[in-house]
């Protein structure tokens, strides 16, 4: 079983319970009917990014679905929470491309994709033989990544919540949901 398409979706949750707060991230990023699996961070040879509105139209009640989930939950009012996916997709239909799931406390949205973006990109990489100084500044990595040829798109979606200030539970999730070819 091997995906064609993924897509990226986010959300929300606040409730006095941290499960229904997760739930209710589940459902604001639109995938709360899915039976979800997590799986690790490979994107599939050939395997598309679609948008979120034609990705959830290709998921159906009770479907296993498949995703890459970074999730962060707090009950501390206040608290800034994130959760990010990175994305790393490379030239040429036979490569295969990385994700990277970021939970993070104290970052906002900008420092934790860029950090989640970074993730997939120098793993995608290191398997590509790209040299590359880790010390240089992301922004740097990334056009020299481009540059290559061999990395062609990288990009990220993150979620930022701030901790309830009555104490309910916050959840935020970011995802990579991988879907089936279907007609």
């Amino acid at each position: 079983m091997i995906p064609k398409y993924f897509f990226l979706t986010k959300g929300v949750g606040k409730h006095k319970e941290q499960l229904q707060s997760f739930e209710l991230a589940l459902r604001s990023a639109g995938i709360h009917h899915c039976n979800i699996v997590n799986v690790s961070s490979i994107i599939p040879p050939g395997c598309k990014l679609i948008s979120r509105e034609k990705g959830l139209k290709m998921l159906s009640p009770g479907e296993i679905t498949f995703v890459v989930l970074a999730k962060a939950a707090t009950n501390e009012p206040h608290r800034l929470i994130a959760a990010s996916i990175g994305v790393a997709i490379p030239s040429g239909k036979d490569n295969y491309g990385y994700l990277s799931e970021h939970h993070s406390y104290g970052q906002t949205d900008e420092v934790a994709g860029d950090y989640a973006e970074d993730l997939a990109a120098t793993m995608l990489a290191t398997t590509m033989g790209i040299p590359f100084d880790p010390e240089t500044a992301w922004d740097e990595r990334k056009q020299q990544f481009r540059a290559s040829g061999l990395i062609i798109k990288t990009t990220n979606i993150t979620q930022s919540a701030t901790g309830d200030k009555k104490g309910l539970w916050t959840t935020a999730i970011a995802a990579a949901v991988f879907v089936p070819e279907k007609c």
